[in-house]
């Protein structure tokens, strides 16, 4: 099952390797990624290859960085985003 991976917060040096060391050690693999940094924002949508219970974990993740982490499954992100 595949899974939207979307990352906010104020830009700092790290932010990427830490999100994808992280998925990487579940076993994680991304398909596609894209990132932007909005004057001092950083923002990042990745497509990954699972999601078992990676919600749960990128969340506390993300609160011990400062970051929003958030994990979605593909099919129900599109549901929510059809116009």
């Amino acid at each position: 099952m595949r899974a939207i991976v979307t990352v906010i917060g104020k830009d700092h040096v790290g932010i990427i390797a830490d999100v994808t060391a992280l998925l990487a050690q579940y076993g994680v693999n991304v398909l596609d990624i894209s990132q932007t940094v909005l004057q001092e924002y950083f923002t990042m949508i990745m497509l990954v290859d699972a999601f078992a219970d990676l919600a749960r974990t990128l969340d506390e993740a993300g609160a011990q960085r400062g970051l929003q982490i958030r994990a979605q499954r593909e099919d129900i992100f599109n549901a929510m985003h059809r116009i």
